[in-house]
């Protein structure tokens, strides 16, 4: 069989209300006309979105096809011991030119009893903040259901919720159960398991082009929501030059922020998993043997499993995502 090779992927836009233009201003996104595009799906095996491969031989071919073939050479032998040919994370940026719906989003057990689909926990990375930019993160108070639901009903929801100021580089985990949103004027990168799950709570009565609302969740959302008052909102790290700093390690994924400005060699031979970098800013080249593939800002490239040594030589100043399944705390399906 053919070794593999870092691979790229076809972005898949999605076009939302709230969506802007940052993806192609900032990130560089291929996007040529001016329709508001608020998410470009890296990496996704979500059903009727699955991530379409751009280069090399397997060009053409789809992840969960190529899955099948490579099996733990392509995602780890763990990883494909528990997962199978499913994906298990989902890879996206997204610019919100205005505030998200306020939402939340179901935990495994949920998921599968109610959807047959995975939950959803996610990480954000601030890529870039606008001025007084916030995301939205828990509730400011604990509330009863009661008190939830009042509120609901008055349309005063967002009195009671975590507007958190953000900046660019800043980092926060959101939880399965949490309610939650983006704020305007945020950038980010997402993290998060395979799914497509989300219980919409709030839309700041927006209406689409032909004056329809979207469907809200409500009923769905007092299920799984978490009512205590929350207060670990960002995650406290220091970057540190040239070396990979956790920014989450949990069942689910591990992400790392590496920023270089010299050549770093890496070893993943006790890893056991795919590796994912985002390239958040910078230029920089993978090197692997004798052949090497370079990635700019704005682009996401996935090492197999079986590539597990390489070295990244950063073109200029670099800062990459570096996401992976740890080793010995996956959930099993």
């Amino acid at each position: 069989m053919v070794e593999l090779y870092p691979l790229r992927f076809i972005p898949i836009y999605k076009e939302k209300l709230w969506g802007g233009q940052k993806l192609q201003q900032i990130l560089s996104k291929k996007i040529s006309d001016t329709k508001k595009y608020g998410e470009s799906w890296e990496i996704s095996a979500v059903e009727n979105n699955v991530s379409i491969i751009e280069n090399g031989f397997l060009a053409g071919n789809n992840l969960q096809e190529v899955i099948e073939v490579y099996m733990g050479d392509l995602v780890g032998e763990g990883v494909y011991d528990k997962f199978g040919i499913e994906f298990p994370l989902l890879i996206k940026f997204i610019d919100a030119n205005e505030y998200l719906s306020i939402q939340v989003h179901p935990d495994d057990k949920t998921a599968r009893k109610k959807h047959h689909a995975n939950g959803k926990n996610e990480m954000w990375y601030i890529v870039q903040a606008e001025e007084n930019a916030k995301v939205i993160s828990g509730f400011n108070k604990k509330v009863t259901k009661n008190e939830f639901g009042n509120h609901l009903n008055k349309k005063t929801l967002p009195d009671i919720l975590n507007y958190i100021p953000v900046l660019d580089k800043d980092a926060l985990f959101i939880p399965a159960g949490r309610i939650h949103t983006i704020g305007r004027g945020v950038l980010l990168a997402e993290i998060q398991q395979t799914s497509d799950i989300t219980y919409r709570i709030h839309d700041w009565d927006r209406t689409d082009e032909d004056g329809n609302r979207r469907e809200l969740h409500n009923d769905l959302a007092l299920e799984v929501l978490e009512t205590e008052a929350v207060n670990d909102f960002k995650i406290d790290y220091v970057e540190k030059k040239n070396e990979k700093v956790s920014l989450t390690e949990n069942p689910y994924f591990q992400v790392n922020v590496l920023e270089i400005d010299q050549v770093v060699d890496m070893d993943y031979a006790m890893q056991d998993s795919f590796v994912i970098y985002m390239n958040i800013e910078g230029e920089v080249r993978l090197e692997y043997g004798d052949k090497t593939e370079t990635f700019v800002t704005g682009e996401t490239i996935l090492v197999p499993a079986s590539l597990d040594i390489f070295r990244l030589v950063p073109m200029k100043k670099t800062r990459l995502l570096e996401i992976y399944i740890p080793k010995k705390k996956n959930t099993r399906r």
